[in-house]
C-alpha cells in the first residue's frame, strides 16, 4: 500500500466507511480522444495503520459516466446500504448527468463490489433536479422528496414510483423489522379547491415497498414531526400486530429527543442547531454514543445510556462510525477542514471512542472541547477497584490458611512416622479439625461388622433385575400427532442400545392386535442427586453420568437405590398419526418399550438380547378435545413442561449449525434471539428458548452454544420453512463475512444413511453367495472328473485318445455349464433364504426413508 497523493481526488470528495476503510468517491474529466472528453467516477479506499499513524491506500478505481463533453456529472449522495439481493452491506453512490440544456436529470446508482469494481444498480431520469431529503436506504432504495410528494426507485421495483399519501414535512427512516423497513412518516395533507395544500395534524407512515400506511404516533408524535431534521430508529419489532419502538430524534429547537412508542422519554438540549445526522458508536462493554453531526461543520457525541453531552467539536468536514482498529468494538473518525494545502487529504483527523482510544494527526491547536467527567464515574471506578483488591485479599488468606493446614501435615506425618520407628503410639486429631474430608469414613468397629455382615448377606440374595424403571408414562396430542412419553431409569453398568417405544391397540377393538406406526426418539436426562428431588432437573443431557470413584463413597450410599449416582435416566418418545387410533369411542392402546441389552459397553452386537417391557396404555376419546397447546407457560418449572418441551422436540425437526465469522465477532446473539417477538425462555430448561406464534407448527425451538466470540452453534427445532425464515434473519443481524455450515440435519438423513447401507449389504452379500455356490459346483463336478478317470493310459494307444476326447466334451460342457449354471435345490434354498432376509431389512430401511421423507413434507 501507498500514501495517497492529493492529485489523486479533487479537495473536496464524498466519503463514506465500510469495514473499517475510508472509500473516496469523486468525479472528474479525462480526454478520451482530441476531440472528445469524458467524465469518470473516482474511488479510492484509505486504511489506517498505527504504526504510521495515517491512512494508506488499499484500493482505487475508476468508472466512465459520459463520453460527451457536454455532460456535466456531479456526485449527490454516497452512504452504505444492504444489497437485499446479495445480502451483503455495499457501498452505494448516487451520480447526476445533467443534459446541455437542463432540461433532464439522468441518475445512476452504482455499488462498489468486493472485487473493487463499480457496477451499475439503478438508472432512472428525472425532469428536475433532486434537492430535499435525498436518502440511500435499504434494498438499496434512494428516496427523495419533491413538490409536496416521496418518491422512490429500488432494484426491485426498476422504476420511479410514488408513495399514495401526500406528506408534508417528510422524515425518512428505517426500521430494523423482518419484511418491511424502510418508511417515510409525516403529516397528512390534503389540497383544498384553491389547490393549496393545507396539513390536517395527523402523522401518518408509510412503507415504501408496499404502500402500507400506518399510525405515525408510533414512532413519532405528530407536534415533533414538523420540527424533526434527522431521526435513527434504535429498536423495533411487532407485538400482537402493534408496533413497538425506540427512537432518537434530532429537532430544529436544538434538542434531541428520546421516544418508546412515540412517548417522550428523555430530552437533551443540543449545543448547536441544525442537526443533519445521527449514527451511534457501540463502544462495547463500555456502553454506546450517539454521533450529532451539524451543518456548519460541528458534531456532538452523547452518552447513550445517560443523554449526556460526553463530548463535541467544531470545525468537521465529515465523520465516520467502524472498527478502523479491527478490535472488534466502534471507533467514530472525525475527519477536519484543512484550510491550508497539504498533500494529504485526510491529513487532520481524530480518531476516538472517548474510552481510552486516541488517534489523531494535525489536531495540536484544535483539540477537542471535552467537558470533565462526572463525579460518580470516579466513584464507580473506585468501587469497581476496591471490590478488586477485596476479592485478591480474600485469595490470598486462603492460600495462606491452606498452606498453614499442610504444613500441619506435614509435621503430624513426620511425628507419626517417627513414633512408628520409636514404638511409641501416635495419637492423631481428627479431620474435622484440620479441615480436611477423609477418603473413607471413620466409623466405629461394630458398625464395620454390621456392614460386612450386610455385604455378605447381599452376596447371598439374588441378582436383582437389571431391566429399566418405568418412572412415568405420559401422552401429548398436536395436530393429529400422537406423541407418547416414558421416563426411564437404567443403570449405566448394564447399558441398553436400540431403545424405542411401540403402540399397541387392544385386543378387544379388533380380532388381532395392531401395532401402529411410530418413531421413536431418545432423550437423556440429568441422573437425580440425592440431595433434591427427582423433579429439580431443570435441563436435558446427552451424556452418560458416571458412578463416584469407590475410595471416595460413603457407607451411607447405597448402590442398590434409585437415587444412585451410577444410575441413568432417559426419555423415550415415540410419535404416531392419530387418525389410523381412533376407530370407536374409547380407544385404549398399550405402550411397549424394547430395547437391547449387553453385559458391559464395549461388547459387540453380534449377539444382541432383545427385551420388550411393557410401560402401561394410554386412553384416548374420540370425543375429546384434541386442540391443546404446548408449553402454554413455559416460565413454570413442572413436570408438565418437562413432558411439553419433551414432546415438542419429538414433534419437530431438528438442524444443529455451525457459525463461523473470521474476520468480525459474532456479537450477542443470544441477546438478539431474546428480543425477537414472542421470545421467551423455558424454564424447565434454561438453555432452550420458545418462540411462539399462532398453532403448534408454528412453535420454534432455539438453543444457542457460544463457542469462541468468533464462533458459535445454533440448535433449531422447527419446521424446515421456518427454519429458513429465521435463517434469512439471522444473516441480515450477523457479519457480511460470517459462514452457516450445517452440522446436523432433519431425522430423514439418518432414515436414508440406513437405507444406503441396507442396499450396500444386500448387494455385498448377494455376489458373495452367489461366488460360493457356483464355485462349491465346480469343485464338485472337479472332483467328480478325478474320481471318474482313475487311470493314466499312454498318450499314443486308443485309449488315451479316447481320454483326451473325453476331456475336452467336458471342458465344452462346463462351458455350457457356466453360462446357464445348474445348483444344488439345497444350496439355492439356502441362498434365497438369505437374501430374503437381506431384503427385509432394505425393505425396512425404505419404508423408514420413505415416512421421514413424508414427515418432512407433512
Amino acid at each position: 500500500m501507498e500514501r495517497l497523493l492529493s492529485g489523486d481526488l479533487y479537495p473536496s470528495p464524498h466519503r463514506l466507511s465500510l469495514c473499517g476503510k475510508i472509500i473516496l468517491f469523486d468525479c472528474k474529466r479525462a480526454s478520451a480522444t482530441h476531440d472528445s472528453e469524458r467524465s469518470e467516477l473516482i474511488f479510492c479506499s484509505l486504511s489506517f495503520e498505527r504504526e504510521v499513524n495515517a491512512f494508506v491506500k488499499a484500493a482505487d478505481g475508476a468508472a466512465v459516466i459520459s463520453r460527451k463533453r457536454s455532460a456535466r456529472v456531479d456526485v449527490v449522495k454516497c452512504k452504505c446500504a444492504v444489497n437485499v439481493q446479495k445480502r451483503v452491506t455495499t457501498p452505494c453512490v448516487l451520480v447526476t448527468k445533467k443534459s446541455k440544456k437542463g432540461l433532464s436529470f439522468q441518475y445512476s446508482l452504482l455499488t462498489l463490489s468486493s472485487s473493487n469494481r463499480l457496477e451499475s444498480c439503478i438508472e432512472f431520469k428525472l425532469p428536475y433536479q433532486m434537492r430535499d431529503n435525498v436518502s440511500i436506504l435499504r434494498g438499496p432504495t434512494v428516496a427523495w422528496s419533491h413538490a409536496g410528494n416521496v418518491f422512490h426507485a429500488s432494484l426491485q421495483t426498476g422504476e420511479v414510483r410514488q408513495i399514495p399519501i401526500q406528506l408534508s414535512h417528510c422524515v425518512i427512516g428505517e426500521l430494523p423489522l423482518h419484511t418491511e423497513q424502510v418508511f417515510v412518516l409525516g403529516l397528512q395533507s390534503l389540497p383544498d379547491q384553491c389547490s393549496n395544500i393545507h396539513s390536517t395534524g395527523q402523522a401518518l407512515g408509510c412503507f415504501v415497498q408496499s404502500g402500507e400506511v400506518f399510525d405515525g404516533n408510533l414512532i413519532l408524535p405528530h407536534p415533533y414531526v414538523c420540527i424533526t431534521r434527522c431521526i435513527l430508529v434504535l429498536s423495533a419489532e411487532k407485538v400482537d400486530d402493534v408496533l413497538k419502538s425506540a427512537v432518537v430524534a434530532a429537532t430544529s429547537n436544538q434538542q434531541l429527543v428520546l421516544f418508546e412508542n412515540g412517548i417522550v422519554k428523555d430530552v437533551c438540549q443540543l449545543p448547536f442547531d441544525q442537526p443533519e445526522n445521527i449514527q451511534v458508536v457501540n463502544t462495547g462493554r463500555n456502553g454506546c454514543l450517539l454521533v450529532i453531526s451539524f451543518h456548519q461543520g460541528h458534531v456532538c457525541a452523547m452518552w447513550k445510556e445517560t443523554f449526556q453531552i460526553a463530548s463535541h467539536w467544531s470545525s468537521v468536514s465529515s465523520v465516520h462510525v467502524d472498527d478502523f482498529l479491527g478490535c472488534g468494538t466502534d471507533q467514530m473518525l472525525l475527519l477536519f477542514k484543512d484550510h491550508d494545502i497539504t498533500e494529504q487529504p485526510l491529513e487532520k483527523f481524530l480518531l476516538t471512542d472517548l474510552c481510552g482510544i486516541s488517534y489523531s494527526r494535525g489536531q495540536d491547536s484544535g483539540a477537542p472541547t471535552t467537558p470533565p467527567p462526572p463525579p460518580e464515574n470516579d466513584q464507580l471506578t473506585l468501587r469497581a477497584l476496591g471490590s478488586r483488591l477485596q476479592s485478591g485479599l480474600t485469595v490470598l488468606q486462603e492460600l495462606q490458611r491452606e498452606m498453614r493446614v499442610k504444613s500441619r501435615v506435614l509435621q503430624q506425618s513426620v511425628q507419626a512416622l517417627t513414633n512408628a520407628v520409636s514404638g511409641r503410639e501416635t495419637v492423631l486429631t481428627q479431620h474435622e479439625q484440620e479441615g480436611l474430608v477423609a477418603l473413607w469414613d471413620c466409623d466405629d468397629d461394630d458398625e464395620l461388622k454390621d456392614e460386612k455382615s450386610k455385604d455378605e448377606k447381599m452376596q447371598d440374595m439374588p441378582a436383582v433385575s437389571s431391566q429399566p424403571q418405568v418412572d412415568k408414562l405420559w401422552h401429548r396430542i398436536a395436530e393429529e400427532r400422537l406423541v407418547v412419553g416414558v421416563m426411564l431409569t437404567t443403570d449405566s453398568s448394564v447399558p441398553v442400545a436400540s431403545v424405542s417405544l411401540s403402540i399397541v391397540t387392544e385386543t378387544g377393538q379388533s380380532s388381532t392386535p395392531a401395532v401402529i406406526q411410530a418413531q421413536s426418539q431418545v432423550f437423556w436426562l440429568p441422573a437425580p442427586c440425592s440431595s433434591s428431588s427427582s423433579s429439580s432437573s431443570s435441563s436435558l443431557s446427552s451424556a452418560y453420568t458416571f458412578p463416584e470413584p469407590a475410595a471416595k463413597r460413603s457407607k451411607q450410599h447405597n448402590v442398590g437405590r434409585p437415587t444412585d449416582l451410577n444410575t441413568c435416566r432417559l426419555a423415550v418418545t415415540a410419535v404416531a398419526r392419530l387418525t389410523p387410533l381412533l376407530i370407536s369411542g374409547c380407544v385404549k392402546c398399550r405402550v411397549m418399550l424394547h430395547y437391547v441389552q449387553r453385559r458391559d459397553a464395549f461388547a459387540g452386537v453380534s449377539n444382541p438380547t432383545p427385551v420388550v417391557l411393557h410401560c402401561g396404555q394410554v386412553a384416548l376419546d374420540i370425543h375429546s378435545n384434541f386442540q391443546t397447546q404446548l408449553l402454554k407457560t413455559p416460565e413454570l418449572k413442572t413436570d408438565d413442561a418437562r413432558e411439553d418441551l419433551l414432546s415438542l422436540m419429538a414433534l419437530l425437526d431438528r438442524w444443529v449449525f455451525h457459525i463461523d465469522s473470521p474476520d468480525h465477532s459474532l456479537g450477542d446473539v443470544d441477546g438478539w434471539i431474546h428480543k425477537l417477538a414472542g421470545c421467551r425462555r423455558i424454564e424447565a430448561s434454561p438453555q432452550y428458548l420458545l418462540l411462539n406464534s399462532s398453532g403448534p407448527s408454528a412453535l420454534m425451538l432455539l438453543h444457542w452454544h457460544q463457542i469462541s466470540p468468533f464462533q458459535g452453534e445454533l440448535s433449531v427445532h422447527s419446521s424446515q420453512l421456518q427454519t429458513l425464515q429465521f435463517l434469512d434473519s439471522l444473516l441480515a443481524y450477523l457479519p457480511t463475512s460470517c459462514s452457516i455450515r450445517s452440522v446436523r440435519g432433519t431425522r430423514g438423513q439418518g432414515a436414508a444413511q440406513m437405507l444406503s447401507l441396507a442396499l450396500e449389504k444386500e448387494l455385498v452379500s448377494l455376489r458373495e453367495c452367489v461366488s460360493l455356490l457356483l464355485s462349491e459346483e465346480e469343485e464338485e463336478d472337479e472332483k467328480r472328473m478325478s474320481l471318474g478317470h482313475e487311470e493314466t493310459p499312454e498318450p499314443g494307444s486308443v485309449k488315451g485318445l479316447q481320454r483326451c476326447r473325453e476331456v475336452f466334451q467336458g471342458d465344452v460342457e462346463r462351458s455350457k455349464m457356466r453360462l446357464s449354471p445348474l445348483v444344488d435345490v439345497w444350496r439355492y434354498r439356502r441362498l434365497t433364504q438369505n437374501m430374503s432376509k437381506l431384503q427385509l431389512d432394505g425393505d425396512l430401511a425404505a419404508l423408514l426413508d420413505i415416512d421421514a421423507q413424508r414427515t418432512l413434507l407433512s
